[in-house]
């Protein structure tokens, strides 16, 4: 039941995240809060109010500076990227600081591309977030899947990348077609005579 919650928003991230500028903040800073709270091993509880507290946070800030809000959410994304990155990349024991000094690369990373791609940068990054919450929720339901959490090295940690790649891409074909208007895809949309797509940016912030 404890990670039935958890996949639920990371499915929302993964397959709807682009649609709802509101809905996205808060899965990213549900999620932001959860995967950095579970660097220290955290019980659920603990790691449900930093992940309560990230939402409301995340959400909160945003809607505060909206003119930047391309920087906060892809930076905000990238972290939380960043962070399962680090987990996967450092099987068994973890050391905090260079997990720290990678999901600070991939949040910075993330926001210049969110800054220069929109859209379409949030579409990949939306996607890869919520797929790592995806697999990290699934670890909770057995024993047989904790290693989606915190895999040992050999086929643990390789199964548990793919796992994570598989869903992000999962995620990003269902929301290039989903919302395929939004994001400007005119050869998905089917309708030539509509609207110039140009300028259409899913909703998220423009400058």
């Amino acid at each position: 039941m404890n990670g039935i919650l958890v996949v639920l928003v990371g499915a929302l991230l993964c397959f709807y995240g682009i649609r709802s500028v509101h809905l996205g903040l808060l899965a990213i800073g549900f999620g932001l809060g959860w995967l950095i709270a579970d660097l220290f091993n955290a019980s659920f509880w603990w790691l449900l109010l930093a992940a309560l507290i990230g939402a409301v946070s995340v959400w909160a800030v945003t809607s505060l500076v909206f003119r930047f809000a391309s920087y906060f959410i892809g930076g905000l994304t990238g972290v939380m990227i960043g962070t399962k990155l680090a987990t996967v990349l450092q099987p068994g024991d973890k050391n905090v600081a260079l997990s720290m000094i990678v999901a600070l690369a991939v949040g910075v990373s993330g926001a210049f591309l969110a800054q220069k791609f929109r859209a379409r940068a949030l579409l990949w990054l939306t996607s890869i977030g919520g797929a790592s919450m995806i697999c990290s929720g699934a670890a909770l339901f057995s024993d047989s899947l904790s290693f989606l959490r915190d895999p040992e090295p050999g086929w643990q940690q390789v199964t548990a990348t793919l796992a994570w790649v598989g869903l992000s891409i999962l995620g990003w074909i269902t929301q290039r077609h989903l919302f395929a208007e939004k994001l400007g895809i005119q050869h998905l949309v089917g309708d030539d005579d509509g609207p110039d797509m140009k300028d259409r940016n899913g909703g998220w912030p423009t400058k």
